[in-house]
């Protein structure tokens, strides 16, 4: 396993020093690449947290910060993840939020003390997650007599350069081809001689300082409350309606924000893009659903009030939802809370509002008036900021585009303003 290189050399010191603000995901990425030097994969280490303790929390959240709030596609591409695994893990409920096709857990050997009872006893469990998708990783410890039931299992197995001699490369790439199908790696390459002897003993993916060191993929985040999360929780233990679900949601566009942007994350795997909350909660289904809630209370901040921009965000939702339902046909409502809502993530992330667009799929007339203020709900969203900023020319002029009379737009406000006030009494 590659037990994060990064510790390994003075030049990597200072990846690990950054990690103080919780609103920022670091996630460390070293490139696995084939003969050609070409990307196969990338193997995720977290550094969001100053602890280096592995633990079954840990590869959680690395898998769930990669795929909610590092954005997937800037973090990997297409490309395969590999990820560092503790065998408590292995059996975690945040794998079935996870794409197989796009894993490969690296399974660890048990401690010198396990028993061959207890090496044994593994193999279910490895079994079952090669049964559901995932591929399977090992290090040259799985060469070892005792883990002779193991290899069958594995997809790739990876040859660390700096645990054994040069001459003892051929007979160790010799017995892994022999005894298991799996592609080698080789990994911790450091220089061009260990290259050569690999590549030339048949070895197809190579992984180190050699070819790259890690790099760091920082991304800017907005994290609900836990109170709002621990009302999520709630709702899905007692198999609340979808529509009591969506109700939560559109009350803080940062849980809002959230789902949307993992449920498209290429991790997820879904071939079709999900822009409404109704859709995303049924597609999920409860038992997912609260999977990601429980992890996503792992990563929150610790408590306190969603800020005062995400209340005027979840005031301008639901006026843009009062307005639209005027004019508008039913269906379009949504579409209307989301443009509300999500017009002022630009201050939420501190980043520039496409920036901040370009990590959750939403419908083109969305993304028209959030971008562009063009389209159809371009008025509305124009006439909802002048309702905040008391900008009369801009409410007349609005107003008077939409056929709205002032007393229409000033009651849709006011029961705005009141529900947003009411959903803080919860």
């Amino acid at each position: 396993m590659s037990s994060t290189p990064e510790q390994d050399t003075p030049e990597a010191a200072s990846l690990t020093v950054e990690a103080v603000d919780e609103n920022i995901a670091i996630i460390a990425r070293q490139a696995i690449v084939d003969e050609s030097r070409a990307v196969f994969g990338y193997e995720l280490f977290d550094r969001s947290t100053a602890s280096d303790s592995h633990t079954a929390a840990s590869d959680a959240a690395l898998l769930f910060n990669a795929l909610s709030y590092a954005g997937t596609e800037a973090l990997v591409g297409k490309k395969t993840v590999f990820i560092n695994c503790t065998h408590d893990s292995l059996s975690g409920g945040h794998l079935e939020l996870i794409h197989p096709e796009k894993v490969v857990l690296e399974v660890p050997p048990l401690p010198d003390t396990a028993t061959p009872e207890e090496i044994e006893g593994r193999v279910p469990t490895l079994h079952a997650l090669r049964t559901r998708g995932f591929r399977l990783a090992f290090d040259q410890a799985a060469l070892r007599r005792a883990y002779t039931s193991w290899l069958p299992l594995a997809a790739f197995i990876k040859l660390d350069m700096q645990a054994f001699k040069p001459e003892l490369a051929g007979p160790l790439v010799k017995f892994a081809t022999t005894h298991s199908q799996a592609t080698l790696v080789a990994e911790k390459v450091e220089t061009a001689e260990q290259y050569e002897l690999m590549r030339g003993l048949g070895v197809k993916l190579f992984q180190g300082y050699w070819f790259a060191k890690p790099s760091l993929v920082k991304a800017t985040t907005i994290r609900p409350s836990q109170a709002t999360i621990i009302q999520l929780i709630n709702l899905v233990r007692k198999q609340a309606s979808t529509a009591e679900i969506e109700d939560l949601l559109k009350k803080d566009p940062t849980l809002s924000f959230n789902l949307l942007r993992f449920i498209n994350s290429s991790g997820f795997g879904l071939s079709c893009e999900i822009t409404s909350f109704r859709h995303a909660v049924m597609i999920l289904g409860l038992k997912k659903l609260f999977r990601w809630a429980a992890l996503l209370m792992t990563t929150s901040r610790a408590g306190g009030a969603p800020p005062a921009v995400g209340q005027t965000a979840v005031v301008r939702g639901r006026l843009m939802e009062l307005l639209a339902a005027e004019l508008l046909p039913p269906e379009e409502c949504d579409n209307a809370f989301v443009v509300g809502v999500f017009s002022l993530l630009d201050t939420m992330l501190g980043v520039s509002l496409d920036k901040a667009l370009e990590s959750v799929a939403l419908p083109e007339p969305v993304m028209d008036a959030l971008l562009r203020r063009t389209g159809v709900f371009a008025p509305f969203l124009e006439l909802t900021i002048a309702c905040e900023s008391g900008d009369e020319v801009a409410f007349a002029k609005n107003a008077e585009a939409l056929h709205l009379s002032n007393r229409q737009v000033n009651w849709a406000h006011l029961q705005a303003l009141t529900w947003a006030e009411s959903l803080n009494e919860d």
